[in-house]
């Protein structure tokens, strides 16, 4: 008689059939894979730890001086724009009385200062970097080139920046009128097509681009000026300069 070898599974016995799913995306035992092995197995997640200890045990001089580093720098940083506004409130207060005279036309006590207050350039030198100092140097630079001082406008005027596209571009302008004063009109006319094509507009851009035209001929320029006054013939046909342009050319091509 032979005998049955033993494989574990009684003979003639049902064997539970195995549930194989139809959905490609159900996990099995062949293709499922623990995303974060940490989570399902509390040894490794408990050697991990130990290796963090340890390192912060190893470095923990040098995570310090990255830490301070840090703390540091952020305070650094909002320490400076602290102090900052503070100066810019000062600057402020400073040269209120500055603008003051500056609008009434006392332009030497406006920019020097009048023995109780300092003056723009005091303000423009002292405070650098606010807001104040900034709008410090646009005052300044007109009061100098009402008095004449065409460098020094042009350095003042230089210095200063806006957002605001309407005092941006006269600031251009100014620059450009400093320049042909000093007998540079191809500078001057470089600025006042900057001024013009900065935030363009119907208001003020034709006013730019005449004086544009304006110096290029003073810079024997006349093709270019030519261009300058088309410019305003095409764009801004309606603006009380088309006239003027319109003149210039005609008397240009003569």
């Amino acid at each position: 008689m032979s005998k049955i070898p033993y494989t574990g599974k009684t003979p003639g016995a049902r064997q539970p059939v195995r549930q194989v799913s139809t959905d490609p995306l159900a996990p099995t035992q062949e293709n499922y894979v623990t995303e974060n092995p940490l989570l399902e197995d509390p040894d490794a997640l408990a050697a991990r730890l130990a290796d963090s200890e340890d390192f912060i045990r190893r470095n923990r001089t040098v995570l310090l001086a990255v830490l301070a580093a840090v703390v540091l720098a952020v305070g650094g940083f909002f320490g400076y724009n602290y102090w900052k506004g503070q100066q810019d409130e000062q600057a402020q207060a400073a040269m209120f009385r500055a603008v003051d005279n500056w609008e009434s036309d006392s332009l030497k006590a406006a920019l020097q200062g009048d023995g109780k207050l300092p003056g723009l350039n005091r303000v423009a030198s002292e405070y650098s970097g606010t807001k104040a100092a900034n709008l410090a140097n646009f005052y300044a630079g007109v009061a100098l080139l009402k008095q004449g001082k065409f460098q020094d406008a042009y350095s003042a005027l230089d210095k200063f920046s806006s957002d605001d596209y309407l005092v941006q571009s006269r600031a251009y302008s100014l620059m450009g009128d400093a320049q042909l004063e000093l007998n540079k009109p191809k500078e001057a006319a470089d600025l006042y097509s900057k001024a013009a094509d900065h935030k363009a507009n119907e208001y003020f851009t034709p006013g730019y681009l005449l004086k544009q035209g304006v110096a290029l001929e003073v810079a024997k320029d006349n093709g270019a000026a030519i261009k300058a006054y088309d410019r305003i013939l095409d764009d801004y046909a309606t603006s009380q300069e088309a006239a003027e342009a319109r003149q210039a050319k005609a008397r240009l091509q003569q």
